[in-house]
């Protein structure tokens, strides 16, 4: 297992947002986790990045516990992340944004040469201060930023959130060929019929609580299914 998440309890001061929640993910696999606004998806992954620590359970990456860990030496240890709110630095360049997010771990290194082989766009905008872009640009420099990062998990926080069509299409296959090249991702997506197209297993938080985990192939083509499990997240 690359990720594996065991009973945590997170806490927003005295507000408990995770109940004992527990998931896994392997090596080149695609989990989603899906859940209504409020359902915990972004407390989880804060967890697992440290940001929001919890306070009983146990999170290990590759076999080492990393619970207790500070965020940037779980990093290095190779776990990516592409936040919601994309996190640049405004008054920097792309190429300046890129370079902050470029270290060497035990994975797969990535080059710059590769992130614009991806996202060819980028190739155009290496001058540009990130405050000047458009949300699809500004995606895509958050997903290179990860992928120089040389992860073995990414965690994606709603990547296409606010997205036009074909660049959502366009992050979709970028998760596609880090399945192929043995990288995990987990996509956390209001957009379930999105994340349910790359995924090989879904996780659906409710209130903090896992409410159903599975076979994405089965919940896609269950209409029902996804109906009383995630309503209008489809």
């Amino acid at each position: 297992m690359m990720l594996e998440v065991r009973g945590i309890d997170t806490f927003h001061g005295e507000t408990q947002a995770l109940f004992g929640v527990s998931l896994s993910v392997g090596a080149g696999e695609v989990l989603a986790l899906l859940g209504a606004n409020g359902a915990g998806k972004t407390t989880l992954i804060r967890s697992v990045l440290g940001l929001t620590r919890p306070r009983r359970g146990e999170i290990r990456f590759r076999d080492k516990v990393i619970t207790t860990w500070e965020t940037h030496d779980i990093a290095r240890a190779g776990v990516g992340w592409v936040p919601d709110d994309r996190r640049l630095c405004p008054t920097l360049t792309v190429a300046k944004n890129l370079a902050l997010g470029t270290k060497a771990t035990a994975y797969r290194s990535w080059s710059v040469a590769e992130v614009t082989e991806v996202f060819t766009a980028l190739k155009y905008l290496m001058a540009r201060d990130a405050e000047t872009l458009s949300g699809g640009e500004m995606q895509m420099v958050a997903i290179g930023r990860a992928l120089l990062g040389s992860p073995g998990l990414v965690l994606f926080d709603e990547p296409s959130q606010g997205l036009a069509p074909k660049i959502v299409s366009d992050v979709m296959a970028v998760i596609r060929r880090l399945k192929a090249e043995g990288i995990a991702s987990v996509v956390v997506e209001q957009n379930a019929d999105v994340a349910l197209s790359v995924a090989d297993r879904a996780v659906i938080l409710s209130r903090g609580h896992v409410v159903w985990q599975g076979d994405a192939r089965e919940l896609a083509a269950d209409h029902a299914l996804k109906q009383s499990l995630l309503g209008g997240l489809q």
